[in-house]
């Protein structure tokens, strides 16, 4: 896949007169891995809020796909249901279910009242659940309670839920906070897998897990692009040294 899925042209957002974003514009491809780093308010949450539709920029625009659509007046459900897909710092599953059914409810299926309540797991949907349980590295866990995972699990588990929803463009809040050494390698490559039939944008200030991401990063500061490039490439930026990486 190729071109840009999401483009952020030029949005604007303040609150009590901070200015969280201002004049933000850069775009994400189809079927790339991206990652944003940036010091603490440095607009990084409220870009994903605006992308998600749970802000709205003051100016600006957010267009999406190759028909272009305006994302600012969605609503939060019917950007999630365009294919926009986010994932929060802190994991959210069903710690009271098991694995087999957080992936089997987060199916992308007809969620009206009656399919809901007269919806039976078919051979294909568990066909679906089994392949993204792989790919998450969690096969062996299905019959596990959810609520009995490790803190890297769960994390794997609820990117595994977003899988399931079949998003275009998967956002990633911090997915390495609190993981172990290995748990962070595991999630490099699931991001990585993830990456080659959607675009994944990650907000992470882990470095070493940047690093190993492989992929091209936007640094921001002030809620405008500072700097972008290769890990390499923004940290050799003295501007970026100064105003980040010095801190």
């Amino acid at each position: 896949m190729s071109g840009a899925i999401l483009e952020v042209d030029a949005i604007s957002v303040s609150f009590d007169g901070f200015k969280a974003i201002n004049k933000l514009s850069f775009n994400i491809d189809s079927g790339e891995l991206r990652a944003i780093i940036g010091p603490n308010g440095a607009g990084k949450t409220t870009f994903m809020d605006i992308i998600t539709g749970k802000t709205r920029p003051d100016s600006g625009d957010v267009l999406w796909g190759d028909k272009n659509i305006s994302l600012i007046k969605k609503s939060e459900s019917d950007i999630a249901n365009m294919g926009v897909c986010r994932k929060f710092q802190k994991p959210t599953v069903f710690e009271d279910q098991s694995v087999n059914d957080n992936l089997t409810m987060a199916l992308k299926n007809n969620r009206g009242p009656l399919s809901v309540l007269f919806y039976r797991p078919n051979q294909a949907d568990q066909e679906k659940v089994d392949n993204i349980a792989t790919d998450i590295g969690l096969s062996d866990q299905l019959d596990r309670r959810a609520g009995d995972l490790s803190h890297g699990q769960k994390q794997w588990l609820e990117i595994g839920m977003l899988l399931a929803q079949d998003p275009q463009l998967l956002l990633v809040d911090e997915p390495a906070a609190g993981m172990t050494l290995d748990e962070r390698n595991q999630t490099v490559a699931l991001l990585q897998r993830a990456a080659k039939t959607r675009a994944v944008v990650v907000v992470e200030h882990d470095m070493e897990f940047i690093r190993n991401l492989d992929c091209k990063v936007t640094v921001l500061h002030e809620g405008s692009v500072l700097a972008e490039g290769t890990l390499d490439h923004v940290t050799k930026n003295q501007t970026v040294i100064d105003v980040y990486l010095g801190r």
